[in-house]
């Protein structure tokens, strides 16, 4: 099972995002701050659960979670300031909307990777891999995999010809075939790389 806490006897929000490696949409992120002795041995970074199993996870986390909260980054930001950044910030946006909803507020971030831009006043650690170490990172990670995912359905319908419903606005095949054929929305990440990548043999 994941780890509970980094630092002992300090109120721990854990941060991470989704959704930066998209052509399309916005990247969501989301804190949240578990109780003290809080176990759940199915919580897990979200990227090795099944869609059924983070969905049932976020109506539990929602439930059991001393405090959380969801942000997004539009992708005219993310143009604006690149998506590491954006993703950054996002985190940030999270941070603070719990700090606002949270009672007892946190006391340090626990942030997945290896870069952060801190916004706040509060101390932090980058954590490699933290989705898959720490229950409050894996947390976050659920919740803004699943708010990012419920945002694509709902453009899907929009725009149902770039297959959002099944790639979330991930670079597919069919996503690629339909820029070709399309163009961009106004959805689309402008500064990302929209043409197919041509693998060459030689």
């Amino acid at each position: 099972m994941l780890k509970l806490r980094h630092t002992p006897d300090l109120i721990e929000a854990g941060c991470d995002e989704a959704g930066r490696g998209c052509l399309a949409g916005p990247v969501f992120a989301a804190a949240v701050i578990l109780p003290e002795g809080y176990t759940n041995e199915q919580l897990n970074d979200s990227k090795k659960l099944t869609e059924r199993q983070r969905y049932v996870l976020r109506e539990v986390i929602e439930r059991e979670a001393l405090a959380w909260a969801v942000a997004q980054v539009d992708n005219e930001e993310i143009d604006q300031m690149n998506i590491l950044r954006a993703s950054i910030h996002a985190m940030n946006k999270a941070v603070k909307e719990l700090i606002v909803k949270a009672n007892p507020a946190p006391q340090m971030l626990l942030i997945d990777g290896n870069r952060f831009y801190n916004e706040t006043d509060l101390p932090y650690a980058t954590i490699v891999k933290g989705d898959a170490t720490y229950l409050s990172i894996a947390a976050a990670s659920i919740l803004a995999k699943t708010y990012r995912d419920d945002y694509m359905n709902q453009a899907h319908e929009q725009y149902p010809q770039y297959g959002w419903d099944s790639n979330k606005g991930y670079p597919t095949a069919k996503h690629y075939a339909a820029l070709e054929a399309l163009g961009p929305t106004p959805l689309h990440r402008k500064s990302f790389r929209l043409e197919r990548q041509l693998s060459l043999e030689f």
